[in-house]
């Protein structure tokens, strides 16, 4: 995986975070896999590498919708890497140019998505943690049917509840998600050593 040349950043990244637009209210659906999302990710592949160039470092199908068997909300997430999340002139001008809309700017992180919202791009650091957090637990699901269950069965669970926004639902899933990471660090020590 590329990693981030040894560089200052070009200014101060912000602060806080920002969710343009503000909450949004969104009714939360959970459908089974479709065999059509991998073909969703290559046509936004080839939109974000057009926009992008040499800008993305490496460009990932993530989440539930990355992981065959895995039901999931109808919505494509995509990692992109950067070198310098600071530079948004560099990524962000170029996303937004091809049709893509900003949602959040948080530290170390930048989200943009479709007008239709069934796409949305993470934009992170190459060297950034959640990097490595993404692909590990998109491996571990694909490989590891009994917690590629476990996540279907929780996210199941949580949508029987009203979340104000989809923030909220995502993080009612973080120890469950803590866990299926635990539990691949752990086996790739084991496997390494």
């Amino acid at each position: 995986m590329p990693t981030r040349p040894e560089s200052k950043p070009r200014r101060p990244d912000v602060t806080k975070a920002e969710l343009i637009g503000g909450i949004e209210k969104r009714r939360l659906t959970l459908v089974e896999y479709d065999s059509n999302w991998p073909f969703i990710f290559d046509e936004q592949l080839v939109r974000i590498q057009r926009a992008l160039g040499r800008q993305a470092l490496s460009i990932e199908h993530i989440g539930s919708t990355s992981v065959p068997g895995l039901a999931a909300k109808p919505i494509i997430d995509i990692l992109a890497t950067v070198a310098d999340i600071t530079a948004e002139e560099d990524y962000l001008n170029p996303l937004l140019k091809a049709g893509y809309e900003l949602r959040v700017r948080e530290p170390g992180h930048r989200m943009v998505r479709t007008p239709t919202r069934d796409v949305q791009v993470h934009l992170l650091e190459a060297c950034h943690p959640s990097v490595d957090a993404y692909l590990q637990l998109r491996s571990w699901l694909r490989n590891e049917p009994a917690d590629r269950e476990l996540y279907a069965r929780t996210k199941r669970e949580l949508l029987t509840h009203d979340w104000t926004d989809m923030n909220a639902y995502a993080a009612a899933k973080t120890e469950v998600i803590e866990g299926m990471l635990s539990r691949a660090r752990a086996a790739l020590s084991r496997a390494t050593i």
